[in-house]
């Protein structure tokens, strides 16, 4: 049978080999952080190129649409609204990408605002933290903004214009002649229900669905313009994705 000074040997020699595998210098340290530092980019760039193909998508889908809605009298106004229902989709997808992109954007902006940062230039009010704020990350990963914010700072830097290039063609659609299937000549609409009269949707009438669209606009609007929070790295500096 194993005794007790067999045992405490035995732990004796697992810590010894669990140290061996952990830098013991300060040059073995530095060798591992700029290892682990060129991973984290490599996340970071892996998943910022999921946002872009995310955003180019969504500008290829505004692009087919408004030259399918636009470039003849017979295609349907509700193909324009079917664009602000993919945009709107292609947009909850990018904020989730955005999330977990926001992970790892945070943990290099550690390292490098306050290991690189002070190599080039010590500043003693630089925080001494930052290497237990990355390690607490490493061990316990969690999401740094809410879906709702993710969603927010992606609606007000690409997607508020393709909500608003959506809008301006769904309104002259619905509002020119030329663009409906009498093909009149006329350049605009002589009144308010003849607007109307074009927005129906199948069995919904006009004045529902131009409520409908308002409300949603009105809705995004509210909620691109609502102030941004100046935490984490959004408090040091101005160029963010």
């Amino acid at each position: 049978m194993e005794t007790e000074q067999d045992r405490i040997l035995s732990i004796r020699e697992r810590e010894d080999a669990r140290r061996s595998l952990l830098p013991g210098t300060p040059g073995e340290t530095t060798n591992t952080l700029v290892h682990y530092y060129r991973g984290e980019l490599g996340r970071m760039t892996s998943w910022r190129d999921r946002i872009d193909r995310t955003s180019n998508w969504a500008i290829t889908v505004v692009a087919a649409l408004l030259s399918v809605s636009l470039s003849t009298p017979t295609s349907h106004h509700g193909v324009l609204l079917f664009g602000m229902m993919l945009i709107t989709l292609l947009l909850m997808i990018e904020a989730r990408r955005y999330r977990f992109f926001d992970i790892y954007r945070a943990r290099i902006r550690q390292i490098e605002r306050c290991y690189f940062a002070q190599i080039l230039a010590p500043d003693p009010n630089s925080g001494s933290d930052w290497a237990a704020v990355i390690a607490g990350s490493l061990r316990h990963p969690r999401f740094l903004l809410s879906y709702g914010e993710a969603m927010h700072r992606r609606l007000k830097r690409n997607y508020g214009w393709m909500y608003f290039i959506l809008l301006l063609a769904w309104c002259l659609k619905i509002s020119t002649p030329k663009l409906q299937t009498e093909g009149t000549p006329a350049l605009q609409a002589h009144s308010w229900a003849y607007v109307i009269d074009n927005a129906v949707l199948g069995p919904i009438p006009g004045l529902a669905v131009i409520a409908a669209v308002v409300a949603f606009y009105f809705g995004m609007l509210y909620f691109a313009l609502r102030p941004d929070r100046d935490e984490g790295e959004f408090g040091h500096g101005e160029a963010h994705v």
